[in-house]
């Protein structure tokens, strides 16, 4: 199976962040869970990105608010795929100030980026790339979506029924 870490500026950030996890094991890929502040643990984050394809890691989903700095550097220092995930936090500016950060990276440093607060998305995002090389992971993928179609399908069979 695959293993995705999931990393986040702050512990304010982890309920949002939690839908990736979710998201992640209930597609059996291990998750790797940690607090890496760009601003307040610069050693920390240069260590964690110079080493987390070492360690097994094949995605990395960084989440952060505010001026969102973590998954932009993370992706200047790893040479795994990074899916930033900007968090509507307390002190931003409507979340515009974290989906530009995270947006809005140089030519040479992509990040994946989802919708604001969209960790979900970035889960299902990492479970698809892992997917593309472990038949494993794409089966429970293709069951993921097959179930999004039977949901739809469903619901317009109970607003028919309503008429």
């Amino acid at each position: 199976m695959g293993k995705v870490a999931v990393i986040m500026g702050s512990t304010s950030d982890m309920p949002v962040m939690q839908e990736a996890i979710d998201i992640l094991e209930g597609f059996d890929i291990q998750v790797e869970v940690d607090i890496v502040s760009a601003h307040r643990t610069p050693e920390k984050l240069f260590e964690f990105s110079k080493s987390a394809h070492e360690k097994g890691i094949q995605v990395i989903i960084a989440g952060a608010g505010g001026a969102a700095h973590l998954p932009g550097m993370v992706a200047s220092m790893s040479p795994l795929p990074v899916i930033g995930v900007p968090v509507k936090s307390r002190n931003s500016i409507d979340g515009w100030d974290s989906v530009l950060s995270i947006l809005q990276m140089p030519g040479g440093v992509p990040v994946a980026t989802v919708a604001l607060d969209g960790a979900k998305n970035a889960g299902i995002l990492a479970a698809q790339i892992i997917g593309s090389s472990d038949k494993c992971v794409l089966d429970k993928i293709l069951m993921y979506k097959e179930g999004l179609k039977e949901k739809v399908i469903e619901g317009a069979k109970s607003i028919k029924k309503i008429k």
